[in-house]
């Protein structure tokens, strides 16, 4: 009996150092992506944005996209009117990263057949506009492929971003960014050419169309 006591107890001690080990690590890789991604003081870049919504045909648009430490970014059409809820350009990964936050291991997944670590991350401010973020990280690289950002007033936002030659800064090359549409309001005066609408739809489309959440894309390529 005390034999089988001493194996429980030198079991669970294992159990508990293996779980601090863990938890640090997860920590570590954190804090490993944050220190590539504060390297960056400041930087412009040229880039096309194009927008991707079914009920709108919008331009592809030449944008400026200016950043400056901390957590400052600015996204500028060069003609037009950029399709962005106001909040958004807040939703990056220097601000998130930059405040204060409590990390759990939310396990792996793959992106494009790319092995990644997912983390979730809980602000320690109870009046932080963001409720939970959720990276998902190429462990190698220290590269965040994926987020899911979650705001307690503008939705939730997803960004994907593909690296090239600025990888070592933890800069992407594209970025993906996509949000629900259902309760964006479009500025007075603003209008854009919707589907013509010429082919009726069936009563049963009908009913999917109410249901259905509007999703947009703004793909930016540097």
């Amino acid at each position: 009996m005390k034999k089988t006591v001493k194996c429980m107890m030198i079991l669970t001690t294992l159990l508990f150092v293996n779980s601090f080990i863990y938890a640090q690590d997860i920590n570590a890789l954190v804090q490993k992506v944050k220190a590539k991604i504060e390297l960056v003081n400041d930087y412009e870049a040229k880039g096309k944005m194009k927008t991707n919504v079914a009920f709108l045909k919008v331009p592809i648009a030449n944008v400026m996209v200016y950043f400056k430490k901390p957590n400052k970014l600015k996204i500028k059409n060069e003609k037009g009117f950029s399709f962005i809820p106001k909040g958004a350009v807040n939703i990056n990964m220097n601000n998130i990263l930059s405040n204060k936050f409590t990390v759990l291991d939310a396990g792996v997944d793959k992106i494009a057949g790319l092995a990644v670590r997912v983390v979730k991350l809980l602000p320690e401010d109870d009046n932080s506009d963001i409720v939970l973020s959720t990276l998902y990280i190429d462990e190698a690289n220290a590269l965040i492929k994926k987020s899911k950002t979650t705001t307690r007033d503008n939705g939730t936002y997803e960004l994907e971003m593909s690296y090239g030659k600025f990888a070592a800064y933890g800069l992407p090359d594209k970025v993906i960014f996509s949000f629900n549409t259902k309760d964006y309001k479009l500025p007075k005066g603003v209008t854009f050419d919707f589907e013509d609408g010429t082919k009726q739809p069936k009563a049963e489309d009908k009913t999917k169309a109410k249901k259905a959440v509007p999703r947009l894309r703004l793909i930016i390529i540097v």
